[in-house]
């Protein structure tokens, strides 16, 4: 026997529906200073009519208190601001034509694309050939910016991650700058990956002199099978041993962790993501998490999470939300 419960009709979705819009309306007026009384007496009214609107109201408050807290946390987030609106109507067409161009301007990465030579989006990871027979490949949403001369190749790994096979010229040396750190390649293959916190260099063939913009220490040699690591807030920089197949995982669409912090999968996670994950607290980004991650299946990825963590993940448009 099969028993199902009955759907919900019209009526009662039409209600619930108007229930958790009053709700979210409350919270911001509530929010508001000077409240008049009346508006107080009001809300405790609605408040007390019945069940589901205190129900409502809460799911609301915790909803809002999350995602303000998660979105305060995310640099790229909290630099977002609000213009105000005019009450003067031609002045209001003008803001808003302004803010529209400018939001669409920062949402198709107009800033990034002034500066870039080459980009790859969240679903990309593309393999292309410099001028010198150099090969680069991008990890997604990654960025880079040339710079050949008749003495030197540069290249400016501007966000994200990238995999390079120099091509050998004794005459012009070949540095790549991602941040304050110059990794300068002695006829070899190298990842650079400038994370949200550090840089992050592996050799793979030959070796590499790394160096940091204004510091008084002498160059890091760092040889095949090593990785080094320089630590931006601390300005510290170390140096150990490297698995080539697990540190270019990626290039397999992979993500290998060994006991990392959730921040750094969440990291990885946005370059293939066309929202925007964030982690609701400092503690639960510190969480650790091991394991082989089919890092563009955010679904599956959110899942293992979920499993591994004890985690809950909610969705507000194209904000994923980890607490």
């Amino acid at each position: 026997m099969i028993l199902r419960t009955p759907m919900p009709g019209r009526r009662a979705i039409r209600a619930q529906r108007k229930r958790h819009e009053d709700a979210a309306g409350w919270l911001l007026r509530n929010r508001e200073t000077g409240q008049p009384a009346a508006e107080k007496a009001a809300f405790r009214a609605w408040l007390d009519e019945a069940p589901e609107n205190r129900r409502a109201y809460e799911a609301a408050e915790q909803l809002m208190g999350e995602a303000r807290t998660a979105i305060a946390s995310d640099p790229a987030l909290a630099d977002f601001e609000v213009k105000p609106r005019s009450a003067a109507k031609p002045v209001l067409g003008t803001l808003l034509t302004l803010a529209v161009a400018g939001t669409l301007f920062i949402a198709l990465d107009g800033p990034m694309r002034l500066r870039a030579d080459t980009m790859s989006g969240t679903g990309e990871m593309p393999v292309f050939t410099l001028t010198d027979g150099s090969t680069v490949q991008l990890n997604a949403s990654s960025a880079v910016a040339y710079d050949y001369t008749a003495g030197h190749r540069t290249v400016r790994l501007l966000r994200g991650q990238a995999y390079f096979e120099v091509a050998r010229d004794a005459t012009r040396p070949f540095t790549v700058e991602a941040g304050s750190t110059r990794v300068t390649a002695l006829g070899t293959a190298f990842d650079v990956r400038l994370g949200d916190t550090e840089t992050d260099v592996t050799v793979t063939h030959n070796a590499v002199l790394i160096a940091l913009e204004g510091a008084d220490q002498a160059p890091l040699r760092v040889t095949q099978g090593e990785r080094a690591v320089y630590q931006r807030s601390t300005e510290t920089r170390q140096i150990g041993p490297s698995d080539g197949l697990t540190a270019l995982a990626w290039r397999r669409g992979q993500l290998v962790v060994d006991n990392a912090p959730l921040s750094h999968v969440v990291e990885e996670m946005n370059r293939h993501f066309s929202g925007r994950i964030v982690i609701a607290n400092g503690e639960l980004a510190r969480r650790r998490v091991s394991g082989t991650l089919a890092i563009a299946d955010t679904n599956a990825v959110l899942i293992h999470l979920e499993q591994a963590l004890r985690v809950t993940t909610n969705r507000i448009g194209p904000l994923i939300i980890i607490r």
